[in-house]
């Protein structure tokens, strides 16, 4: 890994780099006039005329952003400038399509609530996190002082639905939930950015070591058999995570994450084919073990044949996609409401029904561009453990995308795991304005000038001297 004095990318010592925070806010502006006019043409292609409450939600809206924008121009003003509007407008779209919803729910009578206002009570709720994370984290590598207990936490967060009764951990057949007095968390959500601070922490104390290998074997370097045991031991995780928690999505996300921040601090492809491997036998085992995997990858392998039963939704989401068509049926013009649970588990089947193939790669894209420049962040930063860090977030957002999108088209069988910023759901949405903050700091770290070098001491013996007569 490019230490600070050998990436050539960071900052040169006494050169001041621009700092952005005009385009962010402009971009910021954009994203919310992007986010009024889908919900002005939700309104009135569904109920003719725009809604009063259209101005309530634009102000509030509007003001989350301000808010954070003034925060990171005063605590981290050397930030990426795109990481925020990407994030704004991902939210802001995932609010349009929740609120569309929310209206063909009213209009056919099956509920009287509307989950929009809820989810912008969460995103005011991330926005509170992400304040107070940039505001107090002045240093990103704080956090690696506290790497094991944040990795306790982590494994404690991601185990405790587990032990809980299923009255108040189950929902859908996977306990991954905490449900208490109306109110519910998903605490794997959390999980995920205690760990992957963990592995940063870890990798970078032990990357010299994991990097030996014994042998050379079909041109790749095999590591030591002493060295499996990380591996082994988040593969086993996973396992128990997909066993008593029945929550494949998690599983899958964690043993992912792992395999390839190993990848990135060792530069081992060998680590790499070795988690393909682990992870090939895992699903074998747990398809011929588990009756509830049996039933996801059998309903993935021919949806249709069980398109009363379990693959009824993924059947919905598959005519929906076929119906958008390139050009998509606009918002308000398709009939998403038709795909159970839409909101959360398949809205990006909702969002390529109405705004197309080009709409739903117009979307992919800007995640991309999140993904983007937190791995550019990863590069520049000066530490390694900023490096691992940075390089782990960004890959959780992308890897927990393409899952989704995998589930959603048919790809990949079905996880549950949730759609970053878009979907319905007050803890992912919460734990992903924290994912962010962490990389708004990073990337500030990144992109600070470096401080111009020390001048260097003189010993006594060595400095001038010189005769001063009266």
């Amino acid at each position: 890994m490019a230490g600070p004095t050998t990436d050539p990318r960071a900052a040169a010592p006494g050169t001041v780099p621009p700092k952005r925070r005009n385009t962010e806010l402009a971009l910021l502006g954009f994203a919310v006039l992007i986010t009024l006019a889908a919900q002005s043409i939700v309104d009135i292609t569904i109920t003719g005329s725009l809604r009063a409450e259209l101005a309530t939600f634009g102000g509030w809206f509007a003001a989350l952003w301000v808010v954070v924008h003034l925060v990171v121009r005063r605590f981290a003003p050397y930030a990426d400038p795109l990481l925020l509007p990407a994030v704004a407008v991902l939210t802001g779209l995932g609010l349009t399509m929740i609120h569309r919803l929310d209206l063909a729910g009213l209009q056919d009578g099956e509920t009287t609530r509307e989950d929009a206002p809820v989810q912008l009570l969460w995103a005011t709720i991330g926005v509170v996190l992400f304040v107070a994370v940039v505001v107090v984290l002045r240093d990103h590598r704080v956090l690696s002082r506290f790497a094991y207990t944040l990795g306790l936490v982590g494994l404690v967060l991601l185990a405790l639905p587990a032990v809980l009764p299923a009255s108040i951990s189950e929902v859908y057949g996977a306990k991954i939930w905490i449900r208490v007095a109306g109110f519910s968390i998903q605490p794997g959500e959390f999980a995920k950015i205690c760990l992957i601070v963990f592995f940063a922490a870890y990798l970078v104390d032990k990357r010299d070591v994991l990097a030996l290998a014994s042998r050379r074997v079909a041109g790749l370097e095999i590591p030591r058999a002493r060295d499996l045991g990380p591996v082994l031991a988040v593969w086993v995780v996973s396992i128990l995570v997909l066993v008593f928690e029945r929550d494949l999505g998690s599983s899958l996300l964690l043993f992912g994450i792992f395999v390839v921040m190993l990848y990135v601090a060792t530069e081992r492809a060998s680590w790499l084919l070795i988690g393909l491997g682990l992870f090939a036998g895992g699903a074998f085992i747990a398809y011929q073990v588990f009756g509830h995997v049996q039933v996801r990858v059998d309903t993935w392998l021919d949806p249709f044949a069980y398109r009363d039963e379990g693959g009824y939704q993924l059947v919905q989401s598959l005519f929906g996609l076929g119906t958008g068509g390139l050009f998509g049926a606009g918002l308000g013009g398709g009939r998403p409401d038709q795909v159970p649970v839409a909101k959360s588990d398949f809205i990006a089947s909702a969002l390529g029904e109405e705004l197309g193939l080009f709409g739903l790669v117009a979307v992919i894209v800007i995640y991309l561009v999140l993904v983007e420049r937190g791995l550019r962040t990863s590069l520049v930063v000066r530490d390694a453990f900023g490096k691992l860090l940075a390089g782990g977030l960004a890959f959780a957002v992308a890897w927990q995308l393409f899952v989704v999108l995998g589930g959603v088209t048919g790809l990949l069988p079905l996880t549950g795991l949730t759609t970053p910023f878009v979907a319905y759901g007050g803890s992912s949405l919460v734990a992903n304005f924290g994912l962010v903050a962490i990389l708004v700091r990073i990337s500030d770290a990144a992109r600070r000038p470096a401080a111009p070098p020390a001048p260097p001491k003189t010993a006594i013996g060595e400095a001038p001297t010189e005769v001063v007569s009266r």
